[in-house]
C-alpha cells in the first residue's frame, strides 16, 4: 500500500455491490455469491458451489473524486493438474461507463484439480492488492461513477476497499434489470474478461443492469435456482436450457419437459407479467445428434487446450436420450405452448447467435465452449434480437437508454 496518499477505508456491504444475490462474511473479508444461502443449503455439488462463488457479473459500484483506488482480495485460483497455469483473474474498471483500467491480484488460494481422478485438494494463500491509479478526475474535480468488475471466473473474497477520496453507493439510475440464467456459456467461459462475457456485452449494449446467473455446469433446472429467479427483482428474464443437461446426462425426454414446465412456473410465481425469454443451446457440433455426457479427452491435456468429446449413442435417442436438437424442439414446443396463456412468454432459437456459419468461421476451440471473439458476436446479436424494437425485450415498452450499435 501507498503510504503517500491520504487513505479513506470504505467498509464493502451490500449497497456497494450489484450482481450478488448474497454476501457472506468470512474470516477476511465479504464472498459475493451469485446464489443465495438457502440454495447452496440445498446442494452440495462441488462444481455448484464452485461456480456460484464466482462472481460473473458482480460488481463493486460507486460515485467518487478519487483518482486512485486499492482493493484487497483472496483470489482462488484454480490449477489443474497436467496442464499448463490458468491465467489469473482479470478485473476490470469502469469509469462513467468507459473501460479505464483492467488488472490481476496476485496471491491467493489455490484449488488443484485432477480431471482424471475427479479430486480436489485446497491451500491457502496470501490477500493480493488490486492498484488503479490516475484516474480522471474530471471537469472542475466532477464526481464519477466507478464499478470495479470482479473476475468472471474466480473465487473472490473481498477484504478491503480504499480510495484518496470518499465514496458513496452508486445511485439507481433507473435502468431496467436483466436477470440471467445459462450455463458456462453463459457464465463466461473463454471471454477476456468480466465485461466481455456475451451477457456483459449485451448488457452494456442494451443499457440495462444485469444479473447473471450464468452457472457453468449448473443450469439444470435446480428447483432452489427457479426459486432464487423467482425471488429476485427484475424488470426482464432469460433462461438458457440445454447443453448442461446434455453434458451430465441428467435426465431423459420424460422428465425435461415437466421439469422446464416446472421450473417456468415457479418463475411465474414471482415474476406473472414479466416478459421471459427462453433461449435454446447455440450450435454445439458434438451434441447435436449424439447425447452425454460430455467427456474430457486427456490426450489433449498437455497441450495447453484441453478438449471434450460426446460419449453417448445416438442410437439412445430412441430411449429418450437427450441431444441439443431433441431439447430444441421440445423447448420450441413448450413455450408455444404456454404462449397461449402467457403473452410474454418467447423462444429464441440460439443457433441465431451461433450457428453453423459461426462454427465453420469460430470454431468452439475445446468443442464446448466459445471463445473472446465468439463471446462478442454472441453478444452482439443477443442484444439486437432481444432488445430489437418488436423484440421480446421491448413489448412492454422501451428501455430506459437507447441500443448502441
Amino acid at each position: 500500500m501507498d503510504t503517500h496518499h491520504h487513505w479513506i477505508t470504505t467498509p464493502i456491504t451490500a449497497d456497494l455491490l450489484r450482481g450478488a444475490l448474497d454476501l457472506e462474511h468470512t474470516a477476511h473479508g465479504v464472498l459475493p455469491h451469485r446464489l443465495p444461502a438457502r440454495a447452496r443449503a440445498q446442494c452440495t455439488d462441488g462444481q455448484l458451489a464452485m461456480a456460484e462463488s464466482q462472481p460473473s457479473g458482480v460488481r463493486l459500484a460507486f460515485r467518487t473524486r478519487a483518482t486512485v483506488i486499492e482493493l484487497d482480495a483472496l483470489p482462488t485460483k484454480r490449477v489443474y493438474v497436467g496442464a499448463p497455469p490458468r491465467p489469473d483473474g482479470v478485473y476490470d474498471l469502469l469509469v462513467d461507463g468507459r473501460l479505464a483500467g483492467r488488472a490481476s491480484v496476485p496471491g491467493g488460494n489455490t484449488l488443484t484439480i485432477d480431471m482424471t481422478t475427479g479430486t480436489f485438494e485446497s491451500r491457502p494463500g496470501p490477500v493480493g492488492t488490486l492498484r488503479f491509479t490516475g484516474l480522471p478526475d474530471g471537469l472542475h474535480d466532477r464526481v464519477k461513477d466507478v464499478e470495479i468488475w470482479l473476475p468472471h471466473n474466480e473465487t473472490t473474497e473481498l477484504v478491503a476497499l480504499r480510495t484518496d477520496a470518499p465514496i458513496e453507493p452508486a445511485p439507481d439510475r433507473g435502468r431496467k434489470v436483466w436477470l440471467h440464467h445459462g450455463s458456462s456459456i453463459s457464465h463466461g467461459s473463454d471471454a477476456a474478461s468480466p465485461t466481455t462475457t456475451w451477457p456483459a456485452l449485451a448488457a452494456a449494449l442494451a443499457g440495462v443492469e444485469l444479473i447473471n446467473l450464468g452457472l457453468g455446469g449448473g443450469a439444470l433446472l435446480d428447483p432452489f435456482t427457479a426459486r432464487a429467479l423467482r425471488d429476485t427483482p427484475a424488470g426482464l428474464i432469460s433462461l438458457k436450457i440445454g447443453i448442461n443437461l446434455v453434458n451430465a446426462d441428467l435426465m431423459r425426454l420424460r422428465a425435461f419437459t415437466p421439469a422446464v414446465h416446472g421450473f417456468l412456473d415457479t418463475i411465474r410465481e414471482g415474476h406473472p407479467a414479466t416478459p421471459l425469454l427462453v433461449v435454446s443451446p447455440i450450435l454445439c457440433p458434438i451434441h447435436e445428434d449424439t447425447p452425454g455426457p460430455s467427456a474430457p479427452d486427456f490426450t489433449t491435456l498437455g497441450t495447453g487446450q484441453l478438449r471434450f468429446r460426446a460419449a453417448g449413442d445416438p442410437a439412445e435417442r430412441a430411449n429418450g436420450k437427450l441431444t441439443l436438437g431433441v431439447i430444441r424442439d421440445e423447448l420450441d414446443r413448450i413455450v408455444k405452448q404456454r404462449a397461449a396463456e402467457d403473452p410474454n412468454l418467447h423462444y429464441l432459437d440460439g443457433r441465431d447467435l451461433y450457428g453453423e456459419a459461426d462454427s465453420a468461421e469460430l470454431p468452439l476451440p475445446d468443442e464446448l465452449h466459445p471463445d473472446a471473439a465468439t463471446h462478442r458476436r454472441i453478444g452482439e446479436r443477443f442484444a439486437k434480437l432481444a432488445f430489437r424494437a418488436n423484440g421480446p425485450f421491448m413489448a412492454n415498452g422501451p428501455i430506459t437508454a437507447p441500443l448502441a450499435g
